[in-house]
């Protein structure tokens, strides 16, 4: 329950009930793939079934299916690998122009209570910890101003509710809006009057990865804290959708299963949320693990040219979502990408807390592949033909 800007109880279905757990949302459904059935679509796909689907894509047939999107990233899709992405680039033309989105992460804490296997937050690595305060708060914004007229900001914190809560996330919300007129979290997942109280403060969306959507595996790479509960973080992007958040974010760690089997169970649940909640914009990713402090090897590697295939077939599954690409990905594939179906990227990216001017050497979640400036990444997008774009969201709109 929580209370609008006229003073009323606004009360929220997918909000755990009393004596409840998770609330209600797509893991209550999500069982009904089985797993190895979800990559033998992938497996069994054949040179006539790719034929079909892009036939079907070019037609401007109504949406595809996750089950038709799953034989575009089959190994039978390969061979058309040059016309999926002139198709992508098209759809993407069509749908955003020669634009890429520009936005910059700020870490505000590593504390964490999750012993993620994979994460450099995870609580037992022995390192001294950061929560900016804030006036630090205050001081990285305004470095980030001087690297690049960003708009789009992207707020980051381990998960640590006693110290990085809806209560501080809210202060640090009106510290940050001065500066940055479009603001979106990363932070652990909350209840949905908590992420409404949020966007009455000028949150304007959430991104949370679910990890993998492997059930059973999530709880392995997942052991301790508040994450290792998988239906309350699946269930999480109801909770957003519910609360109207005017973006949400999605997306799986490409690494810790078999990555096919999750970027299907993706494609089923972007479907889910825009039918739900058909008035929020979708963004989604595909990180590829990076090295942290855990050491943690990948269990699934995708090479470059199968994340290639992955967003090609993503795009054309859906025009209209948002595809991003994080500064995991080296300066030359993310500049190969920029034109063939990525609309959105990070630039000038630091992964720990006070790394633009507080506390440059604080605890990392994961090393940076591209760590090219945003003046470097800006250009790069202007000799390819397109415009980088610094915000997408005016004051004029809250």
């Amino acid at each position: 329950m929580s209370n609008d800007s006229t003073g009323e109880k606004k009360v929220f279905k997918t909000d755990p009930s009393p004596g409840a757990i998770f609330g209600h949302g797509f893991a209550d459904i999500v069982d009904q793939w089985d797993w190895n059935e979800t990559i033998g679509l992938v497996e069994n796909a054949t040179d006539a079934d790719v034929r079909r689907v892009l036939a079907k894509a070019r037609r401007n047939a109504k949406q595809l299916t996750p089950e038709e999107f799953a034989i575009l990233i089959s190994d039978a899709a390969l061979p058309y690998l040059d016309e999926m992405a002139a198709m992508s680039r098209a759809f993407t033309a069509e749908r955003y122009g020669k634009t890429v989105s520009l936005y910059i992460p700020m870490y505000v804490s590593n504390h964490c209570t999750n012993k993620c296997v994979y994460c450099g937050f995870n609580h037992d690595n022995a390192f001294s910890r950061t929560t900016l305060t804030l006036d630090e708060i205050t001081r990285e914004c305004e470095a980030i101003r001087e690297l690049g007229p960003f708009e789009n900001i992207l707020i980051v914190s381990g998960e640590y509710p006693s110290k990085t809560g809806v209560d501080y996330l809210e202060k640090v919300l009106h510290t940050i809006r001065p500066f940055f007129h479009n603001m979106t979290i990363e932070v652990q997942p909350m209840r949905a009057a908590d992420y409404y109280r949020l966007s009455l403060s000028g949150l304007n969306g959430v991104i949370c990865f679910q990890e993998t959507y492997h059930r059973e595996a999530y709880k392995k790479y997942h052991p301790q804290g508040m994450k290792s509960h998988f239906d309350w973080r699946l269930n999480g992007y109801d909770r957003m959708g519910e609360a109207g958040l005017h973006k949400i974010g999605l997306g799986a760690l490409l690494g810790l299963e078999d990555w096919r089997g999750d970027a299907v169970m993706l494609a089923r649940h972007l479907r889910y949320l825009q039918k739900k909640y058909w008035r929020s914009r979708y963004s989604v990713a595909f990180p590829r693990m990076r090295p942290s402090e855990s050491g943690f090897q990948p269990v699934s590697i995708i090479d470059d040219r199968h994340l290639a295939l992955l967003t090609f077939a993503f795009r054309i599954f859906d025009h209209d979502v948002e595809i991003s690409y994080s500064t995991r990905e080296a300066p030359e594939y993310r500049d190969a990408m920029l034109t063939l179906g990525v609309n959105s990227m990070s630039a000038g990216s630091k992964t720990d807390p006070g790394g633009y001017a507080v506390s440059p050497d604080s605890l990392e979640q994961f090393e940076v592949c591209d760590d090219r400036t945003p003046a470097e990444v800006a250009e790069a997008i202007r000799r390819q033909g397109y415009e980088p774009v610094w915000k997408d969201w005016d004051a004029l709109f809250d």
